[in-house]
This record gives C-alpha cells, sequence and structure tokens, in this order.
C-alpha cells in the first residue's frame, strides 16, 4: 500500500470522477485507475462501485476513507517536522476560496512564497459551504469564506477577514444609469442578475431586501461571478458584485463602455470574509499562512462557529 494510492483514493472519494480527480493530482486517468485498482486488489474489495452512469463509493470504500485521510495526514505532519529541523517550512498549503476573492489574499499567498518557498500551494474555488466541508475533512488547510449564515462543522474555526461594499451594475441605457448612487428599494422592481444559492453575495442580497420587505426578481443566475457582469453589460439583470473587484487592475471590471457602475446606500450592502481553518488539527503550513493573512487584515476578529451575518 503506497501513499500514492490513498491520495489517489481520496482525491477520487472526493470528486467521485476519475477524469476530474486525475486532473487535480497531475497525472493521466489511466494511471490513477490502475493505482486505485492495485489498493483494492491489495485489500482484497472494491472501493469503488462503477456499475452506474456515475461512480460511488461502496461500503467498504465509505469505511477505508477515514483512515486513508488520517494516514495522509499524519505522513504529512512527519514530513513537515523533519523539514523543519532544518529551520525551513516544507509540505503542501492547500488553500479554498470563494470566487472574486479580495485582492489582498493573493498579496497574501505572494508574500508566503516568497518567504517559504518549499511549500506548495494550491489554490481551489467553491462555494462557502463546500470549503467548509473539506476544511473539517483536513483536504484543505484554510479557507476564505463567505458569509452565508448557513452553521459550520463544529470542527471549522474562523476569523474575519474582510468586509468589501457591494456596488451595482447596469447597462448605459439602463432607468438607473444616470444616478451615481441608489437606494436598495430602487431595485425593488428591477430584474436581477446574481449567484446561485450557496453563495455570500445571493445571501447578502436576499437578506437585506427581507428586512426592506421585498422579495428581489431574480432574472439570471450563475455560479461563476465573472458572468454576472456580462449578464449585467446584456441588459439580463442588475448586477451587484464586491467593490474589490472594481479596483482598477485588481479583477472583474476594466475600463468598460458598456457598463456604469453605481454606489448603493440606504442600506449599504458588504460582502464580507472570514478565515476558516481546523480547530483541532491545524497543519504547520496553515498556521503560518494564517498568521500572514491576519497581519494583513483588520485587528477585529474573533472566532466563530456559523458564517451568520454580523452587521
Amino acid at each position: 500500500m503506497e501513499l500514492r494510492q490513498l491520495r489517489y483514493f481520496v482525491t477520487v472519494a472526493e470528486d467521485l470522477n476519475f477524469t476530474r480527480a486525475a486532473a487535480r493530482v497531475h497525472v493521466a486517468q489511466p494511471a490513477i485507475s490502475q493505482q486505485i485498482a492495485r489498493l483494492e486488489h491489495e485489500l482484497g474489495q472494491e472501493l469503488f462501485d462503477r456499475s452506474g452512469r456515475r461512480i460511488r463509493l461502496t461500503a467498504a470504500g465509505e469505511m477505508f476513507l477515514p483512515f486513508a485521510r488520517e494516514t495522509l495526514e499524519t505522513a504529512a505532519r512527519g514530513r513537515d517536522a523533519v523539514a523543519s529541523l532544518a529551520g525551513a517550512l516544507a509540505g503542501r498549503l492547500s488553500i479554498g476560496t470563494i470566487q472574486s476573492p479580495p485582492p489582498s489574499l493573493l498579496d497574501v499567498l505572494a508574500a508566503f512564497h516568497h518567504d517559504h518557498p518549499l511549500v506548495e500551494i494550491s489554490l481551489r474555488t467553491a462555494n462557502p459551504q463546500h470549503l467548509a466541508e473539506h476544511v473539517a475533512k483536513g483536504t484543505l488547510d484554510a479557507a476564505l469564506l463567505g458569509i452565508t449564515g448557513q452553521p459550520l462543522p463544529a470542527a471549522v474555526a474562523t476569523a474575519a477577514y474582510t468586509t468589501e461594499p457591494l456596488l451595482a451594475l447596469v447597462a448605459p441605457d439602463h432607468a438607473l444609469a444616470g444616478r451615481a448612487h441608489i437606494t436598495l428599494a430602487a431595485l425593488k422592481d428591477q430584474p436581477l442578475a446574481t449567484l446561485t444559492h450557496g453563495s455570500g453575495l445571493r445571501t447578502v442580497l436576499e437578506t437585506a431586501c427581507a428586512k426592506a420587505g421585498f422579495t428581489p426578481l431574480i432574472h439570471a443566475e450563475t455560479d461563476d461571478i465573472s458572468l454576472l457582469i456580462d449578464l449585467a453589460a446584456r441588459r439580463l439583470g442588475v448586477a451587484l458584485i464586491p467593490g474589490a473587484g472594481l479596483v482598477p487592475g485588481t479583477g472583474l471590471v476594466p475600463s468598460r463602455s458598456d457598463l456604469v457602475v453605481l454606489r448603493v446606500h440606504r442600506p449599504k450592502l458588504a460582502r464580507r470574509t472570514v478565515l476558516a481553518w481546523h480547530r483541532h488539527r491545524p497543519t504547520r503550513p496553515a498556521l503560518a499562512f494564517l498568521d500572514y493573512a491576519r497581519a494583513a487584515t483588520s485587528p477585529d476578529t474573533e472566532d466563530r462557529a456559523t458564517l451568520s451575518e454580523s452587521s
């Protein structure tokens, strides 16, 4: 039984797709299939049911998964401990993030990499709840989450990171385009484009509208925040995106003649993000990364058990 076989097995168990798993570990699909077949032969049990259109874990696979994860975590901690004898931080840092993270996150990763070049960095994007689950499982060392109001796994600790204002995007000929500022009430009867359920942005929008006494008219939704900009430009709805994405040189909206940016007030809307890590088993690279991240944010941090709105 080899560590790479365990790593391949855990990756396939997370994705339930051999092709995606192979891409994540940077090997060809036949190689990952062959190694898992060898692992199954050694165990004398099939770990995956491949009979349907989608694979799934067998009972043996479900039973074996936590032991495989624990073995990989122990091996990683041992490797890091040996590396620390030479005074160097080594190993792997697996970070999760919501879409369009604050630019400071990449600055933090750049500073971390500069000081710890022996640490391999992996960055994954997903919705907040999915990221939190992977932090709890130990498959992510840390993650940047948007506040959604959903409870977090008990094993996940969090601390406040950023608060970004949400700005509205409309086409130049939109009825609201002539204003510099709009109230939330101005969006009451307007078609909106937003992210799918489970995202922090969707939660902010729906919560704010509920407090204002109306239900938002969602005419278009996507799980890709960058597409919201094009939806707004094509008049499929007013889009709300984090203000950091509008800063020149940092992201989503360069100078475009097909978009007008509006500030929203009464109330001001904001996307709040938190850093998340495993409460009981933080890895050495995760602890080092968190130190860098905390240095880049405000001192007003707190340990939380939920991703609840904190206005």
